[in-house]
């Protein structure tokens, strides 16, 4: 098993990301469970989003660096690496949850309406459309910059994406079908994904 070679800068953001992840997970296996919601529809093409991204995970995770950081003369770069991993695993920790907590009942893994499904446009679904797989993307992200090799990084950002993109064009294709011109008037003003950076077509 490879072994990353680093200093106190990489150990302490290394563990500072895996932090935020074990913080996520108590704080997500501890919130108080929704009653069970009778599904209405269901969109099973998504379980392949699902899958790529969980790809991506499994890249950063498992594809190690052997240096955490193989410019030593460069402490402002280090440092500023490490920086940005931890405070992005943060911020991201934070979004997923506020997200998770702003959809209650309706929250799930699979792609699906519920009886009685909102829209929900508040919060964090006021910036972004998708801000649980923004969340998700910054993780992936931090995890990579602290842990993995370059290349894992560059092809999990891929393999994220294009599971991504089909996970929201499931899910939305769904709630444009239960909500019609309302979810479009959503879409014309919040983009899917990245704040800034457009809004999703039909």
């Amino acid at each position: 098993m490879r072994q990353i070679h680093t200093d106190d800068i990489g150990l302490a953001a290394l563990i500072l990301v895996v932090l935020s992840w074990i913080l996520f997970a108590l704080i997500f296996l501890a919130r108080k469970k929704p009653l069970k919601t009778q599904e209405a529809k269901r969109a099973p093409v998504a379980t392949w989003g699902i899958v790529l991204q969980g790809c991506g995970f499994g890249l950063v995770w498992t594809v190690r660096r052997s240096e955490w950081w193989p410019f030593h003369d460069l402490l402002a770069g280090e440092v500023l690496l490490a920086g940005v991993a931890v405070v992005l695993a943060y911020v991201s920790n934070w979004l997923c949850l506020r997200a998770v907590r702003t959809l209650g009942k309706q929250w799930t893994y699979a792609a699906r309406v519920v009886e009685g499904h909102e829209l929900i446009t508040e919060g964090p679904f006021s910036v972004v459309r998708n801000p649980i797989y923004l969340g998700m993307f910054g993780l992936m992200v931090a995890t990579g910059l602290v842990f993995a090799t370059w290349w894992a990084l560059g092809l999990a950002i891929i393999l994220f994406l294009i599971g991504n993109q089909i996970r929201i064009r499931a899910e939305e294709k769904l709630l444009r079908e239960t909500f019609g011109a309302r979810f479009d008037d959503y879409a014309q003003r919040v983009p899917a994904f990245l704040p800034g950076f457009g809004r999703m077509k039909r």
